[in-house]
């Protein structure tokens, strides 16, 4: 399902016109990217949470000129699935299907 699929189901379910639920979803897209990039986790109850997790200083090494490089700790952003979403999604007839 792509960002136009999302947004053309909302707007048949809601009744609402397609260009603002562009915007609003290119809104809270927005949102989410600038709290992240802020250090702000996000947590929507019964979806979900938005957060940053922390990566630890490592040495990486380029196989093809044999050479070592150090990566400092950074972050990256990650989605934590809430414990009602991933049952819903274990319990799909969907996902049942897809996984075999």
């Amino acid at each position: 399902m792509t960002k136009a699929d999302v947004i053309a189901e909302i707007a048949d379910k809601t009744g609402i016109d397609k260009a603002e639920v562009t915007n609003t979803l290119e809104t809270f897209f927005s949102v989410v990217k600038d709290s992240l990039a802020e250090g702000e986790n996000i947590y929507v109850r019964g979806f979900g949470s938005f957060i940053n997790k922390k990566r630890a200083k490592k040495v990486a090494r380029n196989i093809s000129k044999n050479t070592a490089m150090v990566i400092d700790e950074h972050y990256i952003p990650s989605f934590k699935p809430a414990k009602i979403f991933v049952e819903q999604v274990k319990t799909s007839d969907k996902a049942k299907v897809a996984a075999e």
